[in-house]
């Protein structure tokens, strides 16, 4: 790799033994993709490993060596959620046991993440880009971050650059100030070498649309013709949402980095079909492949008739119009079935500083009265927990569904299932 006087002084020792290993780790990470260069790291970084594992020792000692070293984040980062919430979220006395074993390093961790430069207590989310929490790049800015849902937002909604980075890469970009050039930071790992058509009756699901392409295109970027039909031409708040949990589907159910959708996001809207790649392979989706997907999703509960024993919305985190959103459509349905409350313990999960901001509105009253529970935790890492994963537990979020025995059900499908209790309307 071809290194700059300063980038070469770095790894000679010049600046400390320590930040010498951070960057030849992060040469040697560049040299297993290719990469010619380094190149600065302009924006905030993003971690995603955000839980304190009693098991993840390592980890704990890499963070230790970089604090005994006096090194630190150039610029204040946010973390993936938190995994626990006590005080919120239903967890039986075994559970509680089994958390606090899992997650027993949490509160040491959090203190180390301090000292490297945690930008407050309230950054802990997986959509740090929300206005609200205050970490969202601008266009070309060029990133440290994990978290594949927020990498692939970045760089498809924002327009930013970064790459699908392992979990102690972006600690290190953070710290050091670049990161290899490589992949979805260059103009020509952006081409899009897949072409997909939507060809629906109506707008698609967020979620099951973005695991069918996922699984399609896999780690390749997608250039998508049609969804402008249903989203329009304009990045508002309705079409951000949408593109969230979109994004997230791909990024879990394939390994997408980056998206473009035709008329949309920033670079498709700019230059068009010139991202395109030659040779881009086709793909055509319609009613038919979503529902031939959903059909494909296996259950994995042991009693497959099982009654939900709890509901998760908010993988990725729920923005604040959502929370306003689902507020009305759930009392609406509760209001249709005759009922005050939802029939199925229900958690709605959104970042800490979305939750404040929330809580400030008259939604937040409304919501509590109709039993639903708000929290800043990662469900993922709840249904990590072995007695948890045993649990029936329903979801909308294609992420969740992936990594653990969560069922999926659409938006409206939950809605029936949390204020009817599974009943058809």
């Amino acid at each position: 790799m071809r290194l700059t006087a300063e980038e070469q002084a770095i790894l000679d020792g010049q600046r400390g033994e320590t930040l010498a290993k951070v960057m030849k780790s992060l040469v040697m990470y560049g040299d297993t993709f290719g990469a010619e260069k380094m190149v600065p790291a302009t924006g905030q970084a993003h971690l995603v490993t955000s839980f304190g594992l009693s098991v993840t020792t390592a980890l704990f000692d890499v963070m230790d060596e970089l604090i005994a070293a006096g090194l630190h984040a150039e610029q204040p980062f946010t973390m993936d959620p938190r995994p626990l919430d006590f005080e919120n979220v239903p967890c039986n006395f075994l559970q509680r046991i089994v958390f606090g074993v899992m997650y027993g390093k949490q509160e040491d961790y959090e203190g180390q993440l301090r000292r490297l430069g945690l930008k407050n207590d309230k950054a802990f989310t997986c959509t740090c880009y929300m206005s609200e929490v205050g970490n969202k790049p601008e266009q070309g800015e060029v990133l440290s971050w994990s978290e594949s849902s927020a990498v692939v937002y970045a760089n498809s909604v924002l327009g930013a650059r970064c790459n699908r980075n392992s979990g102690i890469m972006d600690i290190m970009g953070s710290i050091v100030g670049y990161v290899p050039y490589f992949g979805l930071l260059t103009d020509e790992g952006r081409k899009a070498t897949w072409i997909v058509k939507i060809e629906t009756s109506k707008k698609p699901e967020a979620q099951l649309l973005g695991s069918a392409i996922g699984m399609k295109v896999m780690e390749d970027v997608p250039y998508v013709v049609g969804l402008d039909k249903w989203l329009g031409t304009e990045l508002d708040d309705a079409a951000c949402t949408y593109l969230k949990d979109f994004g997230a589907a791909t990024a879990s159910n394939g390994a997408v980095g980056l998206y473009h959708i035709a008329n949309l996001t920033p670079e498709a809207k700019a230059q068009g079909e010139a991202l395109i790649a030659e040779g881009a392979r086709v793909y055509v989706i319609d009613d038919a492949e979503l529902q031939r997907v959903k059909d494909g999703y296996p259950v994995v509960w042991k009693n497959r008739d099982a009654k939900p024993k709890l509901c998760f919305m908010g993988c990725p985190h729920m923005s604040l119009e959502q929370l306003k959103t689902w507020t009305d459509r759930v009392e609406q349905a509760l209001a249709e079935a005759g009922r005050s409350k939802v029939c199925i313990p229900t958690v709605f999960t959104a970042a800490p500083a979305v939750l404040k901001e929330f809580e400030k509105t008259p939604y937040a009253a409304r919501l509590k009265k109709t039993g639903v529970i708000t929290s800043y935790i990662c469900p993922l890492m709840y249904m990590n927990n072995p007695l948890c994963g045993k649990m029936p537990v329903i979801t909308s979020s294609n992420k969740l569904r992936t990594y653990t025995t969560a069922r999926y059900y659409t938006d409206d499908e939950i809605l029936v299932q949390i204020t009817k209790g599974g009943a058809r309307a």
